[in-house]
Formats: C-alpha cells, sequence, structure tokens
C-alpha cells in the first residue's frame, strides 16, 4: 500500500482541503461571518508553533538529551503567562499604528525609522530562512522513511535532478497557496481569515496525529506505561538518558533554552504574526493564555514513551527524529504511518505558510518599499496601479523566499538534526527582544542604541550559531570550530573568550545578549532622540493609557483633495473611498478644504497598513505641512487624563471604605441591639429567678410569724423550704458574682493535684438524687482510675455538677438518658457528659458559651424560656480556661443527643520536671 502515488496522491490531497477550508473562510469573512472571531481558533492558530521540528525533532531530542525538549515548550508557556500585560500591549499598539509585522514594529517604535525597518527585515530573512528550510527537510526525509522503510532513506539532493524532488514541489504548491490566500489585498494588517481558520485546522490534524501515533506505541505495542517503563527499569542506559544530567550544558543549559525559548516565542515573525497582526478582538487572549499551553501540554505528552520505545526496539537507530514515523512502520500498520505523515506535513507548511507570508511583507514593506519611493517614476503613476506593483512585489518576494529556504536545505540542511536547524533560527530571531521588549516599557531607548545593538547581536549570532554550520557542511574550514581563526583559540564560535563545556545555544545567547543589551542601554543613555521618536516611545511605552484611543496624532495642514489623490495612487479608488467614509469627519468631501487631523491619522494608518509604518510616515509628509503632535503634546494629554483617573480612582476607593465603614457599623449597631435584647431577657431573667425564692421564702416566713398554733411537721416543712429557697438564692447570687469575677480576672482558684475520677463520682453523688427525683438514668463509665489532674477542687466540682445538670434538663422527656465518661487522650484526661436529647446545631455550638445566649427549646415554660440562669456553661468555659484546659460541645457518639467535654492536661509525674510549669502556672490563674 505505501506506494509513492498513493502517498503524494494523498498529500497533495490534503493540501487541496486547505485550499478549500482557506477559500470557504475567505468568503465566510466577505459575508461578515468570520471564522477567527472564535478565541479558539486563535489558540489553535498560535499552535503554528508546533512545527516539524515539534512533531519530529522533539522525539529525537528526547532520544539524544533527555527532558531538555521540555524547555522549547516551558519558554512560551511563562510568555502566556505574561500575555495578559505583554502580548495585549502589543495587540493594542499594533491595532492602532496598523502595525504589519515584527520589523514595522520596532522601526514604528523607533521614530518610523526605514533602516531600521529594513535591518530587522534582512535579519529575519536571513534567521528563518535555516528554519523554512528545516520545515522542508522534515517532508523530504518523513516521505523517504515512510516509501524506503526498512530500508536507509537516501535523501541527497542530486542536483542533476532537483526536479524530482518532492520537498520542492511542495514549496511551489505552498507558494501558490500563500499568494492566493496571503496576498488578496494590499493591505498586510488586515486578517488572513482563510489562511488563519487554514492553520487552526492543520493545528487540530498535528495533534491528533501525534497523539494517535502515542496511544499506539504505549498502549498497543507495550500494553500500558506500566509496561513500557518496566522495561526501560531494566536498562540502566535507557534511565540515565532520561536524567536531568543528560541535559546539554546542565544548569547553565537549562536556564539558557528557557530564556531562549521566551524570547523567541514572542519574537520569531510566524508567532508575531499570529499572535499580534492576526488577532481580531484583544479578549481572545484570555483563553489562549490557557488553552495555548494545553495544546502544548497534550502534543508532548508522548514525546518520552515515544523516544523511549524507539530506543527499546531500534527501529531507527541512526535518526532518531523519525521514531514517530518508524515504530507504527516495524509494526507493520499502513494507515497509521500515512497519517502520522499527514501530521508532520501539517506541521510544517503551516509554519512556512505564515512564515512566508510575514517575511514577505518584510521585504515588500521594509527593503523593497523604501527603494522604490526614491523613483520620481513611481510618484507619478496615478489611478491606484501601484496598489497592482506592490502586490506584485509581496508574490514574487513569496516564491524567493520559499526557493531561498529550499537551497539551504539541498545545501546545508544534511549537516543539522530538525532540532538543531531550529534553534539556530530561535537564537536569531531572540535578536529581536531587546529592541520590542525594552523599548514597550523604556521611553528612553532611542533608535541608534536600537540599531546598534541589533547590528552587535546579530553579528555574534552569525559567528557564533550560523558560522559554524557552513563550516560542518564543509563550505568552511573545519579548523575554524576546533582551534579558532588563525589558530585564536579564544576566538573559537563554541568557545568565545574560553567560555567552553557550555551548550552551543546558551553560549550563543549569552554573548549576543550581552553585546545587545549592552549597546541598546549604552548608546541610549548618551543619545538624543528625535521628536518623532519621542513621540513614538510616548505611545508605546503608555499604549495601555485608555485616553490613546480617541487621540489625533497631527496638527499639520493639508487639503482634503492632495490626501485623496495619495491614497489613490498607492491603495486604490476603493480603499481610499473606505477610508474617508471611516474617517469620523461630519463634513462632506471638498478638495480644497483642509483635512481634519483624523482624516490625516487614519490615512497614514491606511497606508501603514499597506507599506509599512515607515513609508506611509514619508508619504504623508510629502504632502503635509506641519509635524506630528511632539512629546510635550502627547505626554500633556497622558499626564491630564492620568490626574484624572488618579483622582477618580481615589475617589471610588475613599467610596469603597465609606462603604465598607457602614457596613461595619450596621454590623456592630446589630450586635449592639442583639446584645441589648439578651441583656434585657437576662435582667428580667435573673429578676424572676431572684423574685422567685425571695417570694418563696417571704411567704413561708410571714406563714410562720402570723400562725402560732402549726404542728411541728409543718413547720419543720415550711422553714426546709425556706432554707431550700435560700440556698437556690445563694447560687444564683453566686453564679453572678463568678461572672463579673472572671470578666474582671479576679476569680481566684486553689490548684493542686487531684483525681479528677474521685472527682467525678463525688459530682455524681451530689446530683444523683435529683436524677432519680426525675426518672433519669445515669451511666457513668471511667477508663481511668485515678486521673491526675492540676485543679480546683471546688470549681471542678461546680462545673461538672453544672454539666451533668444541663444534661439532665435537656434529655429526652420520656426516656431521659445522661452518660458520663472519663478517659484518657495523649497526655491530657477529658471527660464528656452526653444526652439523649435534641442535640445542640453545629450554628448553636459557640453561641451557648456566651453570657447572654440561652437555647431555646420546644416546650420550655414559660413561654419559651430556657431552664436555668444560662450562666453556668460561660462560668464553665472560664473555669476550665483558667487551669489550662479547655471546654466544647459536639455530637453525642453514645445517646445521639448533645455532647459537652471538658479536657485538662494530666498532672506531671514525680520524676518528669518538664510539666512542673502547669502547677505554678494555674495557680496564678
Amino acid at each position: 500500500m505505501r506506494t509513492d502515488p498513493i502517498i503524494l496522491g494523498t498529500a497533495f490531497g490534503y493540501l487541496a482541503l486547505l485550499f478549500v477550508v482557506a477559500a470557504w473562510g475567505d468568503r465566510r469573512a466577505e459575508q461578515g461571518r468570520s471564522l477567527i472571531g472564535s478565541p479558539t481558533v486563535y489558540a489553535l492558530s498560535i499552535a503554528v508553533y508546533c512545527t516539524a521540528w515539534t512533531f519530529y525533532g522533539s522525539v529525537g531530542r528526547a532520544a539524544e538529551h533527555g527532558p531538555s525538549f521540555l524547555l522549547i515548550y516551558l519558554g512560551p508557556t511563562l510568555a502566556m503567562l505574561l500575555a495578559p500585560s505583554v502580548i495585549r500591549k502589543m495587540v493594542r499598539i499594533a491595532a492602532r499604528q496598523r502595525i504589519t509585522s515584527i520589523a514595522d514594529f520596532i522601526s514604528a517604535r523607533y521614530g518610523k525609522n526605514t533602516t531600521l525597518g529594513a535591518l530587522v527585515a534582512l535579519m529575519a530573512l536571513i534567521s528563518i530562512t535555516p528554519y523554512i528550510a528545516l520545515q522542508l527537510k522534515a517532508i523530504t526525509v518523513s516521505h523517504a522513511v515512510l516509501i524506503n522503510y526498512p530500508h536507509t532513506a537516501d535523501t541527497t539532493l542530486i542536483d542533476e535532478r532537483f526536479w524530482m524532488d518532492k520537498s520542492l514541489w511542495i514549496a511551489l504548491v505552498l507558494a501558490v497557496f500563500i499568494i492566493l490566500f496571503g496576498t488578496r489585498h494590499l493591505d498586510a494588517s488586515e486578517r488572513h481569515e482563510g489562511m488563519v481558520a487554514a492553520i487552526a485546522l492543520e493545528s487540530l490534524v498535528k495533534l491528533v496525529a501525534f497523539m494517535a501515533v502515542g496511544i499506539f506505541v504505549v498502549f498497543v505495542m507495550f500494553e500500558g506505561p506500566a509496561a513500557l517503563f518496566a522495561e526501560v527499569a531494566a536498562t540502566p542506559a535507557l534511565m540515565n538518558s532520561m536524567s536531568l544530567d543528560s541535559v546539554p550544558g546542565g544548569a547553565t543549559g537549562w536556564v539558557g533554552m528557557l530564556a531562549l525559548a521566551f524570547l523567541a516565542f514572542l519574537t520569531l515573525p510566524r508567532q508575531f504574526q499570529v499572535l499580534v497582526v492576526e488577532n481580531v478582538d484583544e479578549q481572545h487572549l484570555t483563553r489562549a493564555s490557557w488553552l495555548f499551553p494545553l495544546y502544548m501540554l497534550l502534543i508532548n505528552l508522548f514525546v518520552i514513551p515515544i523516544a523511549l520505545a524507539g530506543l527499546l526496539l531500534g527501529v531507527s537507530a541512526g535518526d532518531p527524529d523519525s521514531f514517530v514515523l518508524t515504530l507504527p512502520l516495524s509494526a507493520g500498520l499502513e494507515g497509521l504511518p500515512l497519517l502520522v505523515f499527514i501530521g508532520g506535513l501539517s506541521a510544517a507548511t503551516g509554519m512556512v505558510i505564515v512564515e512566508t507570508i510575514a517575511l514577505s511583507t518584510m521585504v515588500s514593506n521594509q527593503l523593497v518599499m523604501p527603494l522604490l519611493l526614491r523613483s520620481k517614476r513611481l510618484h507619478l503613476s496615478t489611478k491606484g496601479e501601484l496598489a497592482g506593483w506592490l502586490l506584485g512585489i509581496r508574490r514574487i518576494a513569496i516564491v524567493l523566499i520559499l526557493l531561498l529556504g529550499y537551497l539551504y536545505h539541498a545545501l546545508i540542511g544534511d549537516s543539522y538534526s530538525l532540532v538543531t536547524i531550529g534553534l539556530v533560527s530561535f537564537a536569531g530571531a531572540a535578536q529581536f527582544a531587546p529592541a520590542l521588549l525594552i523599548g514597550l516599557y523604556w521611553r528612553g531607548a532611542t533608535r541608534q542604541g536600537a540599531t546598534l545593538g541589533l547590528i552587535a547581536g546579530f553579528l555574534v549570532w552569525c559567528y557564533t550559531l550560523l558560522l559554524p554550520g557552513f563550516a560542518q557542511s564543509g563550505w568552511l574550514s573545519t579548523t575554524l570550530l576546533t582551534e579558532g581563526p588563525w589558530g585564536i583559540a579564544w576566538l573559537m564560535p563554541y568557545g568565545l573568550f574560553g567560555l567552553e563545556n557550555w551548550d552551543i545555544y546558551s553560549h550563543s545567547l549569552l554573548w549576543s545578549m550581552l553585546a545587545n543589551i549592552g549597546l541598546l542601554v549604552g548608546v541610549s543613555l548618551f543619545t538624543r532622540p528625535s521628536p518623532l521618536e519621542q513621540t513614538q516611545a510616548a505611545l508605546f511605552t503608555e499604549a495601555m493609557h485608555p485616553n490613546l484611543q480617541t487621540t489625533s496624532l497631527w496638527r499639520g495642514q493639508t487639503t482634503q483633495g492632495a490626501l485623496k489623490e495619495l491614497l489613490i495612487r498607492y491603495l486604490g479608488v476603493q480603499t481610499t473611498q473606505r477610508v474617508f467614509r471611516h474617517s469620523g469627519s461630519k463634513h462632506t468631501f471638498v478638495p480644497d478644504e483642509t483635512a481634519p487631523p483624523e482624516l490625516i491619522t487614519r490615512s497614514e494608518q491606511a497606508l501603514a497598513g499597506a507599506l509599512g509604518s515607515a513609508s506611509a510616515r514619508v508619504l504623508i509628509n510629502s504632502v503635509v505641512r506641519g509635524e506630528a503632535l511632539d512629546i510635550e503634546a502627547i505626554l500633556s494629554i497622558l499626564d491630564t487624563t492620568s490626574q484624572t483617573i488618579e483622582y477618580n480612582r481615589r475617589l471610588e476607593q475613599k467610596s469603597q471604605e465609606l462603604a465598607q465603614i457602614g457596613e461595619e457599623l450596621r454590623s456592630a449597631n446589630e450586635r449592639l441591639r442583639e446584645l441589648d435584647r439578651l441583656k434585657d431577657e437576662f435582667v428580667a431573667m435573673v429578676s424572676h429567678e431572684l423574685r422567685t425564692p425571695l417570694t418563696s421564702i417571704r411567704a413561708f416566713a410571714e406563714i410562720l410569724r402570723d400562725s402560732g398554733q402549726l404542728p411541728d411537721e409543718k413547720r419543720k416543712h415550711f422553714l426546709g423550704v425556706i432554707v431550700h429557697e435560700s440556698q437556690r438564692l445563694s447560687r444564683l447570687i453566686e453564679e453572678i458574682l463568678d461572672l463579673a469575677r472572671l470578666e474582671s480576672g479576679r476569680l481566684t482558684l486553689n490548684p493542686k493535684p487531684l483525681d479528677l475520677a474521685a472527682l467525678a463520682r463525688h459530682s455524681i453523688n451530689a446530683i444523683a438524687h435529683l436524677h432519680e427525683e426525675h426518672g433519669i438514668a445515669l451511666e457513668v463509665t471511667i477508663e481511668v482510675d485515678p486521673a491526675m489532674v492540676i485543679g480546683d477542687h471546688d470549681r471542678l466540682e461546680q462545673v461538672i455538677i453544672n454539666l451533668l445538670d444541663n444534661a439532665g434538663k435537656f434529655a429526652d422527656r420520656q426516656q431521659p438518658k445522661v452518660r458520663l465518661a472519663l478517659y484518657r487522650h495523649r497526655r491530657h484526661f477529658r471527660l464528656s457528659v452526653e444526652d439523649n436529647g435534641p442535640g445542640i446545631g453545629i450554628e448553636e455550638r459557640e453561641r451557648v458559651f456566651e453570657k447572654f445566649h440561652q437555647i431555646q427549646q420546644d416546650g420550655d415554660i414559660p413561654q419559651g424560656r430556657p431552664k436555668g440562669s444560662g450562666l453556668g456553661l460561660p462560668i464553665s468555659r472560664g473555669i476550665i480556661a483558667h487551669l489550662g484546659g479547655r471546654l466544647w460541645v459536639e455530637d453525642a457518639k453514645h445517646l445521639g443527643g448533645a455532647c459537652l467535654t471538658l479536657e485538662l492536661p494530666a498532672a506531671p509525674d514525680d520524676n518528669s520536671g518538664k510539666d512542673s510549669h502547669l502547677v505554678k502556672d494555674n495557680g496564678s490563674a
């Protein structure tokens, strides 16, 4: 089944499907039903980051260097975590200034300088060409493996038969695709909706293909991850290959690779294209910030298992990059290898499409257009035919870029692995990072500093990474790598200034960034920016300022007729009419009337979207007399609005503080009302409780006084009632006094060692007759005897009796039961008293210890009033706390009602001096 016609037919059929999807996406856009308006499609388009390098090369790098491949994806994950601040700012700037590429972005930041834009474009073309060659190499190698397996695939290009090279034809087909769907409009800042839709589809295809082969390898070839890793564990060499020690350069290499991936993700032209230029809504970054890292996690989930399986089975000993293909081929499958080939094709073509669009835009706008603007003949052209010329230039650039990538692949590509070629381009693109990121936040960065920094960093990159590739390919002498130029060892490209034993990418990144950032900062400190640079610096650094969106940046003058003639010459009639229609001007077109600033600004933006910001600036200056707003005007606008915003922010903050204070006051007032109500109830209850025994005492005393003929039995009974009520009155008064002492800290205790078990029995005997009168069944369980604690005998007895009394009052009315248990818990003794009543709800368990809070129980008499004074539990908790213990409420484990538990520390043994402080501490209570 694996015949060349079937494979090629499937590949070109898949490319035809991309044509259909792209055409459908463009048609939907023309109908106003955009496909790329979805944040999910946006996140999938960002996955163009995962190229053939990811699809094939990650497995190869894992096989050779263990987990180091993860760094290539941790860097972008870190960048996406910063998306709400860094990338959102870039998106907003690009939307306002109609930025078309990263070269245009950097040029616009530093005064819309044409030289700087051309430099960035040239650097991007040189550094990204190897990356395009990487994709073509991946297509060639995967096709050869698919055709020739199990025999060795010969992918060497034969000069006499270059027209038979499949990668050449793939490049030409992609050129047709990009021309059709990437250059339909002159305005490069407009969204390529069909292209983005096709890229999103390719992201899904490569993910499905890679996960399919991963699932097959792990769950079919090895019957699960456990079986696979069991075989790996039996091979110590494989185990060691997956350790952190296998990362090139060790800890330095780890940090260097992470930094390289982070910077490259933000500066690769294709990533800038999908992240910034193709973004239709900056809110899409919110979903993309987690969906894109999730995508990378999924596509790398099976990298290590596939690498280990390939090493175990030895399916492709000389080329671990092809494990993804050779593993299913070794199992005799036909369909899965073809799916893998299509997945790799998706990964490669997606990158080539977006990268070529970005590079062709830079070549036409930053390299070719500035040269054409110097031609007098060009300025004499009318009726918009220049738009056709510029589109033609962009299309020619697409073909030349793809052919350049093909030539690099044919001449040098075999010298490097997929990952190596990719990392070389990463380090080249990372040179844009200082000018871009520093320029976003430091207003003092100048054009001279950015230009010199870029040149220095790029030259160091060329010397430390690009030239060694030519040496390894035989185009230069290998002594350059082993001995250095002219035999100077400290100038060796891989060991510059004696810095050896580093991995080559971290080594190159260190020296290039030192040169780049050093010159950017150093030169900027000693050079003065032009007025336009200062204006652009303010617009970039203050891009998140809300007032900038509606600020017109021009105060020069020109007529509407001159402006319209300029736009027609370069953009055509239709685009010019659209600019005038949406310029915001409320006046009709009058050729001799002065153009409003808003129209000038929009005209420059329209030209910038087609020609780049630098060329647009030159053209606008050719018809506008005057200058854009200077730095003082921009800063005045920003400062005025900033003061207003700060004033509003402070007012809002004060309002929130006042609202919070008001809420706290309302809460405190409600609490005071509750306390006042509880106080009134307490006073009423205490008055009632005091009045009841006093009334009884007075009534019986009057009977004894007025009835001299009472029998002795009656007299004794009346005297007993008087004594009993007097005792009751004394107890109530004592409780009130105890509460006052607790709150004032004047409660005196006499702590000394005592047996809690004996005290519990004594308390039970004291209250037993009351329980018998009410028919309460009492169960006693004492697990430790003696239970020595440090405590006050009378106060502890008061607490235990109170707990037993409360349990009896709230036990079940029909069959009341109470259970007392004493047991040891670690270095403490616990005494619990349970009842079989309705229990105490969780929300009430702390409130029962409030002095003014009493539990209401159905059936309480009179009028729902609880039994007793309600002071027993607050006093009991205070006593236990003074003795170094705790008292709390929980669910009863045996009887089903409430359980009150007190806990006291065990008394120290004679031989244990470490707990003797308890006696002293408790004695001072």
